[in-house]
């Protein structure tokens, strides 16, 4: 089990909660959610990110970080007074406890 905030993220049952709402995610949004948890505080760059929760490396110009960060970002932070998902611009993006 991960918990950042009120955010808790059963590994076993891949099972996300948000307060006392129940999130679906796919697999690749929940690993993506999983990999920011275990870094809580810690910036990541894109290709951080493609690297371990892709497994590869993709063309350094493709979006689909961006892309998978925004749904996610949706799901976990939309509808929430605060937010936990955050862009550090010109650096990557970062999932903090609030302060």
């Amino acid at each position: 089990m991960l918990r950042v905030a009120d955010v808790e993220i059963d590994l076993l049952t891949r099972c996300v909660r948000r307060g006392d709402r129940q999130l679906a995610l796919p697999p690749r949004e929940f690993r993506l959610l999983a990999f920011l948890a275990r870094n809580v505080g810690t910036v990541l760059d894109r290709p951080t990110l493609l690297e371990k929760v892709w497994d590869c490396h993709f063309d350094p110009r493709t979006n689909v970080v961006e892309s998978h960060i925004s749904r996610l970002r949706a799901k976990i932070d939309r509808g929430f007074e605060v937010s936990l998902i955050h862009t550090i611009r010109g650096a990557g993006y970062c999932i903090r406890e609030p302060a």
